[in-house]
């Protein structure tokens, strides 16, 4: 990771070790690479404190900082992850949801540190893709959905 040019950072309360190893243990492609402690004291912790975390995300290099409780996370960033079926979109959302995370629309959800995820099966984005009719009767499936129900948008797409 170190001789990565661009790296994702993820400002944390306290608690960005615990995220990066529910990542890690959750997607493909995912581990904790380092976990570095603080030198000295610093305004949200001290010394010997879990200062920063590299993580990846599906082959995504993250940092975690645990900056303390001053900035907050918002859907203005979130993870897509593209799912082939429905055990696979129901794994992630449920881990996430089950796991002190909350259900939003449209195949959104947050996990408990505050960041927000896209499980989006690709049966959804191709159809989507597919344009026309058949996106339009997909995407009003679609907003009537929390998590992506492939059945319900295959039929849709079939009309």
């Amino acid at each position: 990771m170190a001789t990565t040019k661009n790296t994702i950072c993820l400002w944390f309360n306290k608690d960005a070790e615990e995220a990066a190893r529910f990542y890690a243990d959750l997607f493909p492609d995912s581990q904790v690479a380092a976990v570095h402690r603080s030198p000295g004291d610093y305004p949200s912790g001290k010394a010997g404190d879990v200062l920063t975390v590299q993580f990846t995300v599906c082959g995504i290099p993250c940092l975690g900082l645990n900056g303390g409780p001053a900035f907050t996370h918002s859907e203005a960033f979130s993870f897509q992850i593209a799912t082939d079926d429905q055990a696979e979109t129901d794994r992630y959302w449920n881990a996430i949801i089950g796991n002190g995370g909350q259900e939003s629309m449209c195949g959104w959800c947050k996990d408990k540190w505050g960041i927000s995820w896209q499980i989006t099966p690709r049966a959804l984005t191709d159809a989507m893709a597919a344009g026309g009719e058949q996106a339009k009767r997909v995407f009003a499936a679609m907003m009537t959905m929390r998590k992506i129900d492939i059945a319900a948008i295959e039929a849709a797409r079939r009309g």
